[in-house]
């Protein structure tokens, strides 16, 4: 059973909400809450995939 892509498209809001959330509670800057945005994004994309791809290889490892 595959996700479809309308719930993955879900990701972009979410990721952007609470990137921004997160940056703008550690400064008041907008060039330093974008530039902690833009990381805190990349850094959850990597942990998302990263967990992704390991339960990919799970499965079909697992049956």
């Amino acid at each position: 059973m595959a996700i479809s892509i309308e719930y993955l498209l879900w990701l972009i809001p979410i990721l952007a909400s609470v990137s921004l959330v997160m940056a703008a509670t550690r400064h008041e800057r907008n060039d330093l809450i974008l530039s902690q945005a833009w990381k805190t994004a990349v850094w959850t994309l990597g942990f998302l995939g990263t967990i992704a791809v390991v339960l990919w290889f799970a499965m079909f490892w697992i049956g």
